[in-house]
């Protein structure tokens, strides 16, 4: 009775420790792969096929060596290897991102060999513990199913209570690199108790490591790190280059979500188009806009300079950003900012609308959210819209391949009489949708009024601004394959390099 009490403990803590680290492995990959369904989808199957071969070999041990000490050191083996993932991880994931970065070859590849290597081998050690620790505990046939029904119960809550207390408290607080050391301490724990306390150098030396402070996740190249930390929602890092420069990375950081110039409000980049797009339609500034995908505040800041009396909304699903954009990217200058903490789609619903500009730009590279790219989502943000308003949505994409963008520009027509592209970038193409009467001659126009740097980038846009691209098909919230087709585009890209 004893030793089935000390099993049923062992089965609890190596459910929660198999669950939780799927958890935490989704979240190691998401600063170099992004968080996607696809890096999600390959992380849960791998995990279950790990257990699922776990399971078998655990039978077989279980039976040719029906031994609490053998079970307890292959449940210290799984401890250590544990323990060395995130610290493997680091450099073994900046350079598959590297390889992959040369041929654009997307998530799907680089996430799925990554969690194979890294966490299927211990993950595979976890799954013995449930058949061999049953084959120990079963004294007689009469009573094998009612002891099966405990132990599997004892490790199905062990997996739920490790994936709640993963997401919800180890990650958020303690970060993930802690999280992984959190798990294997617990599972070392329970391997001395079962060995013997000469094994318990293991522990020891892991709990060392937790209290030693956390290096940095991602190389930081020429730049200079001003923050680094994970909120609930994603990985942040804020960047000072070398010409004084200050980007926000987010997740993947292969992209740049935000940026404040070391001069001046215009980066030279994408986000300066959306301070002149409104005079497609417009004689005047806008007096209200809304931002869907604030991220630290690039666009409302230069609004509240070049247009002061702008109302801005923006809307950031992670309060830790607005924090960021307040302490390292200016964001607080513009007085007329309210920033709404919320998920964009939901907020839209419950807004009150009359906006003259919204933009969305609400990416975890390189995947636009699926419900703000249906005909659903536009709809709504055509009922959000002031008379003569206009909705400018940023479509990233590899270069040369506008599948998407074809989808987006489709879907956006079956909803606005006006559909027009800003090929602003090779991997960037602002899409601009407007049931007013809209073209580049009308912003051409506006110039002059402008004068200055907003009137060269006026006549600028004015002179790339066109039709939306042919093809694509329209996408409701019912069917929106978004990351099949963006992944699709990346892939193909890759075979024709």
């Amino acid at each position: 009775m004893t030793r089935n009490r000390f099993l049923y403990l062992l089965v609890f803590v190596v459910g929660t420790a198999s669950l939780g680290a799927e958890i935490a492995a989704a979240r190691l990959m998401a600063p170099f792969f992004g968080a996607s369904t696809i890096v999600w989808a390959n992380t849960i199957g791998v995990v279950l096929v790990a257990l699922s071969i776990g399971y078998w070999l655990g039978g077989r041990l279980g039976d040719r060596r029906p031994e609490l000490r053998s079970l307890c050191l292959v449940v210290m083996g799984a401890a250590l290897l544990l323990a060395v993932v995130p610290f493997v991880a680091r450099p073994f994931f900046d350079v598959s991102v590297a390889a992959l970065d040369e041929i654009e070859a997307g998530a799907f590849v680089g996430s799925l060999f990554a969690v194979l290597l890294l966490i299927a081998i211990p993950v595979v050690l976890l799954g013995t513990c449930a058949p061999w620790a049953l084959r120990l505990a079963i004294s007689d046939i009469e009573h094998a199913g009612q002891v099966a029904g405990r132990l599997y119960a004892v490790s199905t809550v062990g997996s739920l209570f490790g994936t709640m207390i993963s997401a919800l408290v180890l990650i958020p607080f303690i970060g993930t690199q802690r999280t992984f050391l959190s798990f294997a301490l617990a599972l070392a724990l329970v391997a001395v108790a079962g060995l013997g306390w000469r094994f318990a150098v293991l522990p020891a030396a892991v709990a060392v490591v937790i209290a030693l402070p956390v290096g940095t996740v991602k190389a930081t190249g020429d730049g200079t790190v001003l923050y680094e930390a994970e909120s609930e929602e994603q990985y942040i890092r804020v960047l000072e280059e070398p010409d004084g420069d200050r980007v926000l990375e987010l997740n993947e950081g292969q992209a740049v979500h935000s940026l404040l110039p070391a001069r001046g409000y215009l980066t030279a980049d994408y986000w300066d188009s959306f301070l002149v797009l409104p005079f497609t339609t417009a004689d005047r500034p806008p007096a209200r806009i809304a931002i869907l995908g604030n991220a630290a505040g690039t666009i409302a800041r230069a609004f509240g300079h070049f247009f002061p009396a702008t109302e801005v909304d923006g809307v950031e699903i992670d309060p830790k950003l607005e924090e960021i954009g307040d302490r390292y990217f200016d964001m607080a200058s513009n007085e007329n900012l309210t920033v709404h903490n919320e998920d964009a789609r939901p907020w839209l619903r419950g807004s009150e609308g009359g906006y003259d500009m919204i933009v969305v730009d609400a990416y975890r590279q390189p995947y636009i959210p699926f419900y703000m790219a249906t005909k659903e989502f536009f709809e709504l943000v055509r009922d959000r819209l002031a008379p003569g308003g206009v909705v400018v949505v940023n479509v990233g994409h590899p270069e040369g391949n506008d599948d998407f963008e074809q989808v987006l520009g489709r879907t956006m027509a079956a909803v606005f009489p006006t559909v027009l592209r800003d090929p602003v970038e090779q991997t960037n193409t602002l899409v601009l949708g407007t049931e007013a009467d809209a073209s580049p001659a009308r912003l051409d126009a506006a110039a002059n009024r402008l004068g200055g740097d907003l009137g060269k980038l006026a006549t600028i846009d004015a002179a790339r601004l066109e039709p939306r691209l042919a093809g694509g098909e329209v996408y409701t919230d019912d069917r929106a394959p978004v990351e099949w087709l963006i992944d699709k585009s990346i892939l193909g890209y890759a075979e024709s390099n």
